[in-house]
Parts: structure tokens; sequence; C-alpha cells
């Protein structure tokens, strides 16, 4: 009797640490898909994380940069013929920043804000002067570009005696966009491409010596991007803004 109470105690142990075993197991498996269910939700979360944050930045940052000089057509005494001196143009060259994302330049799309110590216009933009021809794929000059705004027949540019920087002025103060080295023929500053911010001014906003002029160009996507430049005293027909 002893022997069989024996061997029924050994049976009843091993069925034990079989279910001891197989319980483990379901604990180590559940706790495997939760921790993979955390680890999961953990990826998600930081790469949504990272959208956000990288989407923010985009949305800080202008696409846009300065590419060179702010320069001004000036008007002076000596050569036009002015009272006093004063800028009849400002000339702002442009390209996409380092990272940014191309930029449509349509006057549909983007804006430009102009700001004096005396005058506030909340949109001069009335478009790119957009090339579509091989032979007129970009502007040497703003003097051509001008023209080319005459020929189109753009706001401000009626008249074919109107050229801030050789003729008479604007009736009002408007700004166009041109370009200096461009891919193509489409109205979108793509990386690679340069264009000029051209600003005209009408016979009473031009600013003079001392004045200090902002403007903010208010593209689809991205931060504006604002240029701000004290006017020096006006001596030559180039007048160079910084």
């Amino acid at each position: 009797m002893n022997l069989i109470r024996k061997g029924h105690r050994k049976s009843h142990r091993g069925v034990i640490g079989v279910e001891s075993a197989i319980v483990m197991i379901a604990f180590v498996i559940v706790a495997a898909a939760l921790a993979f269910v955390v680890l999961n939700m953990g990826f998600s979360t930081t790469q949504k994380a990272k959208t956000t944050i990288l989407s923010g930045l985009s949305e800080a940052s202008s696409s846009l940069q300065i590419s060179g000089k702010v320069k001004g057509i000036g008007c002076t005494l000596s050569t036009k013929g002015c009272s006093t001196p004063y800028l009849n143009a400002t000339i702002i060259p442009l390209k996409i920043a380092s990272g940014g994302d191309s930029v449509n330049l349509q006057n549909s799309t983007a804006a430009v804000k102009y700001i004096s110590n005396s005058k506030s216009f909340d949109n001069i933009y009335k478009g790119p002067i957009v090339p579509t021809a091989l032979t007129t794929k970009v502007y040497a000059n703003t003097t051509a570009a001008f023209s080319a705004a005459v020929t189109d027949s753009m706001g401000g540019f009626i008249s074919l005696a109107v050229n801030p920087v050789t003729r008479s002025l604007t009736s009002q103060t408007v700004a166009i966009v041109y370009w200096t080295v461009t891919s193509n023929t489409n109205a979108i500053l793509d990386d690679g491409e340069h264009a000029v911010l051209a600003i005209a001014y009408g016979n009473n906003d031009r600013p003079a010596a001392l004045d200090k002029i902002r403007v903010e160009v208010i593209t689809p996507t991205g931060a504006a991007l604002t240029v701000e430049r004290n006017v020096p005293n006006i001596t030559n027909t180039i007048v160079d803004l910084g």
C-alpha cells in the first residue's frame, strides 16, 4: 500500500509541474504580447511626434531667403531732377532656403505687404512676370522686367511711359516678381532658381532718406519672409540697402 501511495504522489507531482509550465508559458506569451503592444504604441507616438515637430518647423520657417544685397533705384537731384531725393523702386533678390520647399508665386497664392514710416499697404503684389519663350526665360535687369510688365498690362504698368528706372512712376505702389535664373517657364520658384521681387513706388509713396521700409512676402506655406531696411542718404541712382 505504501508503494502504491508513493507512486500516486509522484504522478500528481508531474501533472502539477506540467500545469505550472503551461501557466508560465501563458504568462510569458501574454507579457510578450503586451510588451509588443506597448513598444508599437511607443513607436507610433514617436513617429507622430516627429511628424508634428517637422511640420511645425516647416510652418515656422520661411521657404524663401534673400540671395544677395537689397538695392534701391534712386531719384537724385542731379540725375532725375527730383526736388528731394527718393527711392523709385526697391529690388530684393530671392531664392529657396536650404531644405525649403518650392514656392508658388502666383498672385492668387502669394502676397506682399509693405510698411514704411508713413505708408502701409496690405498687398501690393501684382504677380510674376512668367517667361514663355526660350529667349525671354530670364530678365537681365529690372528695367527689362518693368518693360515686360508694361507689355503684359499688369496693374500699375498700363501706360507705355511707365518705368520707375528710366521713365515716370507708376500710379500706385506695386510689386512684381521676375526670374534671373530658371529651369522652366512656370510661376513656381524651385531650388536652384533665382527670382527678384521688384517694388515700384507710386509718386506719393516713395521713401526718402532715413525712412524705414518693411516688406513681408507671404507664401502659401511656411512663415513670411520679412525684409526690413533703413534708407540711407540717396546720392546715386543705385542705392545699396544692405
